[in-house]
């Protein structure tokens, strides 16, 4: 059965950081793709970074454009997401996805139950 568990959420203060993580178990993504959505209350998920197999990586710009970096473990099986220069804006519920690779939802096979992020301004 494959997992995908979150971790690092939390309370922050505007301007602050998050190292959110992502460890999948149950089999490995070494040859696609995870990336992270988040969900704001009141709205759609949304995505916000992934990355490929190869190292490739796509943001959503116009939101998290140089304050965001997504990385991964060679093993292929964790993905993190560092996120700088917080916003209150940024409050959401962050999800892990695997095993596609892309901006829609539609494209992964997997995905975590969130973690929460809260920016105080």
């Amino acid at each position: 059965q494959v997992q995908l568990a979150e971790s690092g959420g939390g309370l922050v203060q505007a301007g602050g950081s998050l190292r959110l993580s992502c460890a999948a178990s149950g089999r490995t993504f070494s040859s696609t793709g995870m990336g992270w959505f988040r969900q704001a209350p009141g709205q759609e998920r949304q995505f916000v970074a992934a990355i490929f197999w190869s190292g490739s990586t796509i943001y959503d710009e116009a939101s998290v454009k140089g304050r965001f970096t997504i990385s991964r473990d060679n093993v292929g099986n964790t993905v993190y997401l560092q996120m700088n220069s917080l916003k209150p804006e940024d409050t959401a519920v962050y999800y892990c996805a695997a095993g596609g690779f892309g901006t829609l939802e539609r494209l992964y096979g997997y995905w975590g139950q969130g973690t929460q992020v809260t920016v105080s301004s």
